[in-house]
């Protein structure tokens, strides 16, 4: 085949070098806009498993580049007039520099044909091509030649940042966080060579202007680095490769995600991109290299398995984009959770955060560490950790004792002293965040696990019976701390199915009492109770006999008239028609709000919800989706917001005092016009100023128009940035299925609890189970299960070794 890589970077040499080794009779050429030997750039960070894959496809050039490594374990963080130090993470640097330059010597080695010095306007210039390499970076020519076939997504981000050099040896990855009056700066610093480290300074685009660096050459925004990081940089000069520029040095990174990475030109040449033409990722977490080198390895596999002929490269290059494309996908996914954390982290965690929790939020910022796999890392420094948590209260971050109101949020009693009392479990081993205590008013839960509230659809007329009896009963023995009901309405119809619980009645208030009277005398479990209205969403079938279908018009139960914000239709043409509420309507129904709440409390429920979410009738209210009303009621979020803080209000006033409230929102719509994560922020504001204690984050199920991004922990962020930002507890939900999971929660400070739905009902001892996977042997065990806690701790443990059952 004919070869042309047109951009000679890692991904271009790399590729031309494995494909000229493996089959010397191609014909490769890499054509560089650069003079031979000359690069732009400091350091690169490399992780081992791409130096292994490098050595298995060509061990003498994994030679040369380990042979210019530098390696460190170690990542720092000066922060608040603090180091702190963690280790075993295995990172390894080289100069970009040094880098092409083994890559060159290499491809010259084998017959790879440089041409250096060469502006490449089009791949059209290369007539006779079999392939086409399109590396040429970020900004690339060729990719945007083609976009309407390639489908490129470019997203600038916010932050500002330069990248420079220091002549000084950093021994670990260091993170150095400055405040200014104006905001805060932070460095990510790290070693390449014997004396050499990057140096990038980043900073907010708000930050960046209060401080004139728009306005600033480079010399002008090196010497202003240089003040900032006087004490880390101990004299040494920082250094820049665009001195040479006019007007300012910082950048803003953009994101590259195509949809397409390869076609065939006009020419009949298979034109294929590669580096960052086609992704980019965060230096946060330093993988553009990584990411380049591994599409070259992957590429040049496909044409060993395949053959090297040109009648292949169709096929290979599906397969190449297929393959690519997901791995690319998890690692841009994480670089994006690593950079959104240093665009916020500012605001929303360097003035809240302790320096202990702010390093352990920072270390797992990207959600591919987690506790465990620290705990691999650096087990010593994770169980310091782990006392220091323990020993901390359950005070939220953002939320000053001061300003709390009385009775409001208690800190659990903890050993004076401060963070260097030691908070160990009774058997004397380290307590995990998850089985801390957590206490709210007068109420302490045992640990941060709660089982979500998750309709059942069992009960007969609104009454629960047995069958409730079992369910949350089980669950109350299986070690979680807060059991929830499911969501239970407040009027007949308020239900979503005929076979909704309600507690519109004092025989459904009795039936409640019986479970609830049962948790607490079997079990050392808390019990909540869920109040909502469906509204629009009301009068269908239970799910298995036709989700959200209106009940049949034939069928043995009728439906009733449904109401909302406004007059809707949740699936449009299916469901019945939703009329908007009239002011007789509200004093209606918030009046049968305040009635279940009487009954809830004389029930003996320990903890009340509201449900606003998921758009039934009060989230029907907050969202723009479904509240287009003209009044007082509708427009503005404010106004959006009066009938649901209403009701809240009305509850609130006939709950106990010393029992807590949470709310339930939907802090994301995931539809364009919908409730948004700022949005969010606002409504829980709103909520804790009308005296609610916790927010309880899930999102969607608004619109069937919605657009999730799942994965595990997905609405985590969202129960994060209120938890910072509104300085209100939040719960988070959804895709927690592990206790590594809740833990690290927990432990960064993303949220205070863990509502946990689906594991739960796999398992109704969920929590017992992931406490002994975990070796967590101090969780009690009720009494007539004892007997299996020492088997199950056995078998979990035999697992972790490796051992056979």
């Amino acid at each position: 085949m004919n070869i042309v890589c047109i951009g000679g970077g890692p991904a271009g040499l790399y590729f031309g070098l494995l494909m000229k080794a493996r089959h010397p009779e191609h014909r490769v050429r890499v054509v560089e806009r650069n003079r031979p030997y000359d690069t732009f750039g400091w350091g690169v960070v490399f992780s081992d498993a791409t130096m292994e894959n490098m050595r298995r496809c060509d061990a003498e050039t994994a030679d040369a580049i380990e042979a210019q490594f530098a390696h460190w374990d170690d990542i720092e963080l000066r922060f608040k007039g603090r180091r702190i130090r963690s280790g075993g993470h295995g990172f390894v640097g080289i100069g970009r520099k040094k880098l092409l330059n083994i890559l060159q010597a290499r491809c010259e080695a084998l017959g790879v044909q440089l041409c250096f010095d060469a502006e490449v306007e089009s791949d059209l210039a290369f007539a006779d091509a079999d392939l086409i390499i399109a590396s040429d970076g970020i900004n690339s020519r060729i990719r945007n030649r083609y976009a309407v076939t390639l489908q490129p997504e470019l997203i600038t981000r916010p932050n500002r940042y330069i990248w420079l050099g220091v002549k000084k040896r950093f021994e670990a990855f260091t993170f150095d966080f400055q405040r200014t009056p104006h905001g805060w700066f932070q460095a990510h610093i790290y070693q390449f060579d014997a004396e050499t480290s990057t140096f990038i300074v980043e900073c907010p685009e708000s930050v960046w202007l209060a401080h004139g660096l728009d306005r600033a050459g480079p010399e002008e925004s090196i010497r202003f680095c240089e003040g900032l990081f006087a004490e880390t940089l101990e004299g040494a000069e920082l250094l820049s490769n665009a001195r040479h520029l006019r007007g300012s040095a910082w950048l803003n990174f953009q994101r590259v995600v195509c949809g397409q990475w390869w076609l065939q030109n006009e020419q009949g040449a298979h034109v294929v991109l590669m580096g960052d033409a086609v992704h980019t990722a965060h230096f946060a977490i330093g993988s553009g290299t990584k990411l380049a080198i591994e599409d070259a390895i992957e590429l040049a596999n496909q044409f060993e398995q395949a053959g090297h002929s040109r009648e292949q490269i169709p096929a290979v290059l599906a397969r190449y984009q297929e393959r690519r494309r997901v791995e690319t996908l998890k690692i841009q996914n994480a670089a994006w959770n690593a950079m959104e954390w240093f665009e916020v982290c500012g605001e929303r965690y360097c003035d809240q955060l302790e320096p202990e929790q702010f390093m352990y939020s920072m270390l797992t910022r990207s959600q591919r560490i987690s506790h465990e796999n620290l705990r691999l890392r650096d087990k010593a420094w994770l169980e310091g950790y782990e006392r220091w948590l323990a020993a901390r209260g359950t005070q939220a971050p953002g939320v000053k004792a001061a300003e709390a109101a009385p009775g409001r949020s208690q800190a659990a009693e903890t050993p004076s002293g401060g963070g260097a009392s030691r908070s160990d479990a009774p058997g004397g081993s380290v307590v995990p965040p998850m089985f801390t205590p957590y206490t709210l008013r007068s109420v302490t839960l045992k640990n941060r696990v709660i089982v979500s509230p998750m309709a059942q659809y069992m009960a007969k007329d609104g009454l629960v019976g047995d069958y409730h009896l079992v369910h949350l009963g089980a669950r109350a023995l299986g070690g979680a701390a807060l059991v929830m009901a499911e969501m239970t309405c407040v009027s007949p119809d308020a239900r979503i199915t005929p076979a909704c619980p309600g507690l519109w009645s004092d025989e459904q208030g009795a039936a409640w009492a019986r479970i609830v009277d049962w948790v607490h005398r079997q079990s050392d479990a808390k019990i909540g109770m869920q109040l909502g209205h469906a509204g629009p969403k009301g009068s269908t079938c239970r799910p298995w006999d036709g989700e959200d279908l209106p009940l049949p018009a034939d069928g043995p139960e009728p439906n009733w008239p449904l109401i909302a914000a406004s007059g809707q239709q949740y699936l449009e043409g299916v469901s019945a028609f939703a009329q908007a509420m009239t002011r007789a309507d509200m004093d209606r129904v918030t009046a049968d709000f305040v009635a279940a709440t009487r009954r809830a409390a004389a029930a003996g429920f320990d903890w009340l919800e509201l449900h606003c979410a998921h758009g039934y009738l009060l989230s029907s209210f907050i969202s723009p989706l479904t509240n287009w009303r003209s009044d007082e009621y509708g427009g503005a979020l404010e106004n959006r917001l009066r009938y649901p803080l209403e009701v809240f209000a009305a509850i609130r006033a006939v709950w106990l005092e010393h029992l807590p409230i949470s709310v339930r929102i939907s802090a994301h719509d995931w539809v364009e016009g919908g409730i948004t994560p700022a949005d969010a922020v606002q409504i829980a504001k709103a909520f804790k100023a009308a005296g609610a204690d916790l927010i309880d984050c899930s999102s969607g199920q608004v619109s069937k128009k919605q657009k999730p991004s799942y994965g595990r922990m997905f609405q985590t962020p969202f129960a994060d940035r209120i938890r910072q930002e509104a300085g209100i507890p939040t719960i988070a939900v959804g895709a927690i299925s592990e206790a590594d999971h809740v833990n690290t929660i927990i432990a960064a400070g993303r949220a205070d609890l863990c509502a946990v739905a689906r594991p739960h009902l796999a398992n109704p001892a969920w929590t017992l189970a992931e406490a002994a996977r975990i070796g967590f042997k101090e969780l009690a065990w009720p009494k007539p299960y004892r007997s299996a806690k020492p088997q199950l701790e056995a078998g979990f443990a035999r697992a972790a070794a490796g051992a056979k059952p």
